[in-house]
């Protein structure tokens, strides 16, 4: 073998495992967007992933509830092999204008990625991700977008990924009602207003705090929260409930409520009253 053939045949060895253990995809790019699929370690049969979307100036994207107007992101794992199940996890969101009277929930600008927990079949077994991602993305207009991702993850998994981690580490955290601030210190259902209006008091530090509530499955399309400042020195949302599906009641109905106030955010599930 001369030396050519024999340098091209190195390169391909060294390219062939790298491509497969990199624990990250190449960007595909979308319209004032691109993304890539990453991956981490594997712990106890559940492999670390993200998804991360890195935003142009002036772009945003949906949370997984876009608000008065949006398209949320969906994720088709169909593709992918030894894979039990995959959970994609939200950081805290923004509110901003959607340009027609309304608010949308999202991100804007720069990067976020959003972790996965992926369920394997086997641990000891080779694992390709596949993912086809519909989503949406906003300058002045909204476009709809698709990426198309797959990464192959050796037995094992790939070295831990501090990227993923410090995805992770923003994840609203799980807190009660009552709880250190920030928190939902209490709430309440005016029943005898048309249609009934929620009220939540919520313990926060800032000034900018901002409340996102989801209903039980995503056929419910709550308002987004107004605020006011309490009388006590905390924070008062209220929304109506409205927007719920054909059939559905509020009345013992569990809503999730992430509150966010500056750097931090947190998770509280709420069971409203029965009557």
């Amino acid at each position: 073998m001369t030396f050519a053939p024999r340098l091209a045949f190195a390169l391909l060895c060294l390219l062939l495992p790298a491509a497969a253990q990199a624990g990250e995809t190449p960007f595909v790019r979308t319209q004032g967007a691109e993304v890539r699929l990453l991956s981490g370690g594997i712990d106890g049969g559940t492999l670390e992933a993200g998804i991360e979307i890195r935003l142009a100036a002036g772009w945003k994207t949906y949370w997984r509830y876009p608000g008065d107007s949006g398209i949320p992101p969906r994720f088709d794992w169909s593709g992918s092999r030894n894979v039990r199940a995959a959970a994609v996890d939200f950081p805290a969101p923004r509110r901003f204008s959607d340009g027609a009277s309304g608010f949308s929930i999202g991100y804007k600008g720069g990067s976020v990625i959003l972790p996965v927990r992926v369920e394997l079949d086997a641990a000891d077994k080779p694992t390709r991700l596949d993912l086809t991602l519909d989503f949406a993305v906003c300058e002045a207009l909204c476009v709809p977008a698709q990426a198309q991702l797959s990464l192959d993850v050796a037995p094992g998994g790939a070295k831990p990924n501090p990227a993923l981690a410090a995805a992770r580490a923003l994840l609203p955290s799980p807190a009660p009602v009552g709880g250190a601030a920030p928190a939902v210190a209490s709430f309440s259902v005016d029943s005898k207003a048309t249609p009934p209006v929620l009220e939540v008091i919520a313990s926060t530090t800032g000034e900018k705090a901002d409340l996102f509530v989801e209903g039980p499955t995503d056929a419910w399309a709550l308002p987004l929260p107004s605020r006011a400042p309490d009388s006590s020195g905390r924070t008062r949302f209220t929304l109506a409930l409205d927007g719920l599906p054909s059939g559905a009641t509020w009345q013992g109905a569990q809503l999730n409520l992430t509150l966010v106030d500056g750097p931090r955010a947190v998770a509280t599930v709420l069971t409203l009253p029965k009557d």
